[in-house]
């Protein structure tokens, strides 16, 4: 039978942490590996909840640049391989799982096991009194508008690579390794999702879409455009570009230089002087 593991770096979001291990608990299919990559994070080293999965915590340092988002998935990928995994789905730490979210990327990946699939994505309003109720998740259902979102049972194949992002995604061990995983000059906010869509095409490998592995992002207060992680999207967009040849993150430099906090130098983006 195909091994599943579902793989998700944290640090901090304790408390979204143990909800989407709850949402995962009460799947149609429990993952058969459950890989947890604390960063700088030594609170969660002895996380032992007591549903399944039984997650396995993984200590990495923190960068002084940031956190190590990219090594940490890294990491988690190496791991999950070692211990016999052949599909590897990847939740970022605000997300809950739908019911039918391991089950169906493990049935994708298996049937099309060279592509990189992704699953529909919604934001979720502040939660109510008492959080989130698992069972109410399919009333919130409203995917991110920007991606392709099939409806449950329906399978898209294609599309724009700069669209995949990392907060729901599932791989084929052979592909993951084909594609040689997350590039970790990447280092804080921005830039490495990006770099990992452009590298999976390179290596020939296709997105798919499929509608049933559904995810809901928990809330919780952003900064738009996110002028305290300007430093890191200026050194991650500069890696991007001299790996690619153009600069990613397009909206966020158009906002920052509108703001006086960034400015051309030549075919960069830098610091504006004084600021």
């Amino acid at each position: 039978m195909t091994s599943v593991a579902v793989i998700t770096v944290v640090r901090g979001r304790h408390e979204h942490l143990v909800a989407q291990h709850g949402s995962l608990a009460t799947g149609s299919r429990c993952p058969d590996d459950r890989i947890v990559v604390a960063m700088g994070d030594p609170e969660l080293h002895d996380w032992a909840p007591a549903e399944a999965p039984t997650p396995r915590v993984l200590p990495i340092e923190a960068h002084p640049d940031g956190l190590p988002l990219a090594a940490a998935r890294n990491l988690g990928a190496q791991a999950a391989i070692a211990r016999g995994a052949d599909v590897l789905v990847f939740l970022d730490v605000d997300c809950l799982a739908s019911p039918w979210l391991v089950a169906d990327y493990a049935d994708a990946v298996t049937t099309e096991p060279g592509r990189l699939w992704c699953g529909p994505v919604t934001y979720l309003p502040p939660a109510p009194a008492g959080g989130y109720r698992l069972d109410d998740l399919e009333a919130w259902d409203d995917p991110h508008p920007a991606r392709p979102a099939p409806e449950p049972g329906e399978r898209v194949h294609g599309g724009d690579p700069d669209l995949f992002w990392s907060l729901s995604f599932a791989v084929h061990r052979d592909t993951w390794t084909r594609i040689g995983g997350f590039c970790e000059e990447y280092v804080g906010y921005g830039g490495e999702d990006t770099d990992f869509g452009r590298r999976a095409v390179t290596a020939g490998v296709e997105l798919g879409w499929t509608g049933a592995a559904r995810a809901f992002h928990q809330h919780h207060a952003v900064e738009s455009p996110p002028v305290r992680h300007l430093d890191d999207i200026l050194r991650n967009g500069a890696i991007f570009r001299r790996h690619w040849g153009w600069w990613p993150m397009q909206g966020w430099l158009d906002a920052f230089a509108e703001r006086g906090l960034i400015e051309r130098d030549g075919d960069d983006w830098v610091r504006s002087r004084g600021v």
